[in-house]
């Protein structure tokens, strides 16, 4: 396939390094605003810029007929706009907070404590926690508010706040330190005891072929999509 990468930071990289290996070339490295140019007639787009980019560089090449596969965080309240964009002009689009297979297992195992521990939601409080380089530009975390969002599904949370809550919000402690690539867990604590999964990332090679895997997935689809539809999960 011909891939063109929207955003060329430490990710795109990666990604780049993963697409040739799997065969694909690639046609466009940009960390600018694309144009059809400089986008050089891809198959589809990986896009990983920065919140303030995504949205303008999502809605140039959906509107175009390009197919994306977007990691970039942050930007998520205009979202229901570019799933719009995608319908409307017949194209795909792929949102991921997070690409890594061992990471949407997790999400899966989350969802299922949630329902799990739904009963018992006077006995035990949930709380979140994400840990992150200092580079990272958004907290929370994408992946940490899929994580909420799975919980919201079988509890009585409806929220999500950052820092330790009670009630009906849910606590997100974002934490940036030195070059960590990801850590995420999710805590149910009582009075007598404490529940914790986690997921732990040694490095972005997860998220970067993930990614690779998406775009070698949606090009020919029309719709919104996510991971869990490329792992059948």
């Amino acid at each position: 396939m011909k891939i063109a990468l929207v955003g060329y930071g430490k990710m795109g990289k990666i990604i780049h390094q993963i697409a040739l290996k799997r065969g694909h070339d690639v046609v466009a490295t940009l960390d600018e605003t694309p144009t059809l140019e400089k986008l050089n007639n891809p198959d589809v787009v990986i896009e990983f810029s920065s919140p303030e980019s995504a949205f303008g560089n999502i809605k140039f090449c959906l509107e175009n007929k390009i197919p994306v596969v977007a990691g970039t965080t942050g930007w998520l309240e205009k979202k229901p706009e570019i799933e719009k964009i995608a319908l409307e002009n017949e194209t795909g689009f792929l949102y991921g907070s997070n690409f890594s297979l061992g990471v949407n297992l997790f999400f899966a195992l989350n969802e299922k404590l949630a329902e799990m521990m739904a009963p018992f939601q006077n006995d035990y409080n949930c709380q979140l926690e994400e840990i992150h380089h200092i580079h990272k530009l958004d907290a929370p975390s994408g992946t940490a508010i899929s994580i909420a969002e799975g919980i919201f599904k079988h509890s009585d949370y409806k929220t999500w706040k950052l820092d330790e809550t009670q009630g009906a919000e849910l606590g997100i402690t974002a934490i940036r330190e030195g070059e960590v690539p990801g850590t995420h867990s999710v805590f149910y604590r009582s009075e007598v005891d404490e529940i914790e999964i986690k997921h732990t990332a040694f490095n972005r090679n997860g998220f970067a072929l993930g990614a690779v895997i998406a775009a070698e997935w949606l090009p020919g689809k029309v719709g919104n999509f996510g991971m869990k539809q490329v792992l059948g999960l």
